[in-house]
C-alpha cells in the first residue's frame, strides 16, 4: 500500500503597516533604537549656543558704540553685524531643528512614518571612543595651571600608555618620564622658551 504524505501549506503572514512603520521609526527616526544619536539633539544645542554667543558679541559691540561717526565706523559697528548674522543663521537652523523635532514626534505617534527620518550623529560606541580621548585631555589642559606642563604630561601619557596601549608600568613610566624630560631640555635649556611650570619645579629650583 502506498502511503501519499501530504503537506501542509505554509502560509505567511505579514505584520500590519502601522508596525512596520512603527519600527522603521524606531531604527531611524529616533536614532535610539539603533544605538546611535539623531542629528537634532546636536543641532539644537549648537543652535542655542552660536546664538547667545552672537547676542554677547551684539551687545558688547553696541557697549563700545556700533554706530557710523564722523569720521568712520565706530569700534563696534563690524561686530555687531558679524553678531547679527551669526544670531541669525544660528535662529534659522534652531527653528529648522525645532520643525524636524515636531514632526518626527508626530511620526513617531504614527501621524506619518514617512518625515521621521533623523540622521544619524554618532554611534554610542564612536562617541564612546571620542570621549576616551576628549575627557583626558581636558582634564590635562584644566591640570596643568595647578601642577605645570610636565606633571600632568606624566600623568597623561602614563593614563594613555596603561588604558589604552596596555602597555607595562616599566615601559610606561620611562616614556612618561622620558617626553617631558627631553621637552624640557630642548626648550628651555637650549632654546631658552619657558613653559608652564607648577610646585614641583619650585621645589627642585627648575
Amino acid at each position: 500500500m502506498n502511503t501519499t504524505t501530504l503537506n501542509p501549506p505554509i502560509i505567511e503572514i505579514e505584520p500590519p503597516a502601522a508596525a512596520v512603520g512603527a519600527a522603521a521609526v524606531g531604527e531611524a527616526g529616533t536614532g535610539e533604537a539603533s544605538g546611535a544619536i539623531g542629528e537634532r539633539g546636536p543641532e539644537i544645542a549648537v543652535s542655542l549656543l552660536l546664538a547667545a554667543l552672537g547676542a554677547l558679541v551684539m551687545f558688547d559691540s553696541l557697549r563700545l558704540g556700533a554706530g557710523w561717526a564722523d569720521d568712520g565706523p565706530q569700534s563696534g559697528y563690524f561686530p555687531f553685524y558679524i553678531g547679527l548674522m551669526l544670531t541669525g543663521s544660528s535662529g534659522f537652523v534652531l527653528a529648522r531643528a525645532l520643525r524636524d523635532w515636531v514632526r518626527g514626534r508626530a511620526a513617531a505617534r504614527g501621524a506619518d512614518a514617512g518625515v521621521a527620518a533623523d540622521s544619524v550623529f554618532v554611534e554610542h560606541e564612536q562617541l564612546r571612543l571620542v570621549m576616551a580621548m576628549l575627557v583626558p585631555a581636558t582634564l590635562y589642559v584644566v591640570a596643568m595651571g595647578f601642577t605645570g606642563l610636565y606633571v600632568a604630561s606624566i600623568a597623561l601619557i602614563v593614563w594613555f600608555m596603561r588604558r589604552h596601549g596596555r602597555f607595562g608600568w616599566g615601559l610606561s613610566t620611562a616614556v612618561s618620564v622620558g617626553v617631558p624630560a627631553t621637552v624640557f631640555v630642548v626648550f628651555e635649556r637650549w632654546f631658552l622658551v619657558p613653559l608652564p611650570k607648577g610646585p614641583l619645579e619650585s621645589l627642585l629650583g627648575l
